[in-house]
This record gives C-alpha cells, sequence and structure tokens, in this order.
C-alpha cells in the first residue's frame, strides 16, 4: 500500500514493506523498509534540511526521530525534480504507524515543513480483529 501527501506543491508517497528476514518474532523484533519517494510539483527549488519522524508501536509507545536530511543527504529538488530513498525501523511489537514531517528550504532562505503522510506498520503477526 502507498500513503501519499501535499504540501506547497511538493509530495511525499511512502510504500512500507515488512521485512519478514530481519524480524524475529519470537524475540519481538518486527522491522519494517519504508521506500520513499518526495516530487517537486512546485515551481522553485527547494532543499530538504531535515526530517522530524513520530513512530507509535501498538503499545502507544512513542518514539521521536529528528536529523538533518535523510540517509546522510540533503537533498536539492529543482521543479519537476523526484528524489527517492528508503530506510528502515525496527518495533517491538507486530504493528505500529509511522508520520512526521520534513523540513525545506526554498531559494529565499523560507523555512517550511512538508508531511509526511501516516502509513501503517503492519505484519502477518498482527491479529485481525472483526468489529
Amino acid at each position: 500500500m502507498q500513503y501519499s501527501a501535499t504540501t506547497r506543491h511538493i509530495r511525499v508517497s511512502v510504500r512500507p514493506v515488512y521485512l519478514e528476514d530481519q524480524s524475529a518474532p519470537t524475540d519481538s523484533h518486527f522491522v519494517w523498509a519504508y521506500q520513499v519517494k518526495i516530487e517537486n510539483l512546485g515551481k522553485e527549488t527547494v532543499q530538504l534540511r531535515s526530517r522530524h519522524w513520530r513512530i507509535t508501536d501498538a503499545r502507544g509507545e512513542l518514539h521521536e526521530v529528528r536529523g538533518p536530511g535523510v540517509i546522510g543527504e540533503q537533498p536539492v529538488l529543482e521543479p519537476g525534480d523526484v528524489y527517492e530513498y528508503t530506510s528502515g525501523t525496527p518495533l517491538a511489537t507486530p504493528s505500529g504507524i509511522m508520520m512526521g514531517e520534513y523540513q525545506m528550504e526554498n531559494e529565499r532562505g523560507e523555512m517550511f515543513d512538508i508531511e509526511i503522510p501516516a502509513f501503517s506498520l503492519d505484519s502477518p503477526y498482527q491479529p485481525v480483529r472483526l468489529n
């Protein structure tokens, strides 16, 4: 499943993938990769300066991650550019949710946040509940 959000003509799309081969459910260790695509649909050049993630596991425990750039880069996106990267996250529960913001800077030095859409982290070990 893919999740998308657009802020100020910048679309962020995320596709999470459960990593069975890196997970150990009997040890409460569940791992996901997430593929991110950032598309500059606007008319101004922007640079991704920092990230802020909020990761919540199935017990409601929140873990926040802040830092410069993504995967060691601070990409510049000119109008029409697309930047893609893959990262990952472990959880101690078989499901969770992630969301956040990227801080961007335009050519005039204006800083602004763009939304990273909330996306679900689901493993095959998450029990299904019927209402």
